[in-house]
């Protein structure tokens, strides 16, 4: 039990240049493929964080491991988007490039006030991560854009503004921060902190 949550880890990592190999080059057939392999990369990002707890196993290094392996998943998955449909991403850049500075500055901040990268887990982190779901959906598999990725890129916004409050807000580098609110509790000595949620 305690080496399944690594396992699971390791199985999205390696997904990752699996979906870029598809993408790339077998195309549009390659579609159906893609996405059972993400819907496949959710599960194993749901399951490794219950496990771990569940085999008390959660630890820095894992939830570390997690997030970057998280970063290289969805990535992989923006580039295989790209190479199914570059007509699509290009008309949508400036979403998309919201995304990335809002990403960058959140490794930013954190990285400048701690030393080291965010690994919030917050809840608002994980409903943009359900949001990408539903936007990679109709991406790759319905070429579309539409509702789904405006909701994406508005979620994410939002999500990220709330992982800078939280790193601003701690007052020591933490893992597994539920949000802003949440921060600003830890901040006053109102409450500890505690895993939350699944991943």
């Amino acid at each position: 039990m305690k080496t399944i949550p690594y396992i699971l880890i390791a199985i999205r990592f390696l997904l990752a240049p699996v979906i870029l190999f598809l993408a790339y080059s077998a195309g549009g057939e390659a579609r159906f493929i893609i996405l059972i392999l993400m819907y496949t990369g959710l599960f194993t990002d749901i399951f490794d964080g219950i496990i771990a707890r569940k085999a008390g196993v959660s630890s820095e290094k894992l939830r570390r491991m997690d997030s970057q392996t998280d970063l290289i998943f969805w990535l992989s998955l923006g580039f295989a988007a790209y190479f199914l449909n570059p007509g699509l991403i290009k008309n949508e850049w400036l979403g998309i490039l919201l995304i990335f500075v809002m990403e960058a500055l959140c490794y930013i901040v954190s990285i400048w006030k701690f030393g080291k990268e965010t690994c919030t887990h917050a809840f608002l982190s994980k409903m943009w991560g359900l949001s990408l779901l539903i936007a990679f959906t109709y991406l790759i598999g319905f070429q579309q854009t539409g509702w789904a990725f405006y909701l994406t890129v508005g979620l994410g916004f939002i999500s990220h503004v709330d992982v800078i409050l939280i790193v601003l807000l701690l007052p020591k580098w933490q893992y597994d921060v539920s949000s802003s609110y949440h921060a600003w509790r830890i901040r006053n000595g109102k409450q500890r902190k505690k895993t939350i949620f699944f991943n």
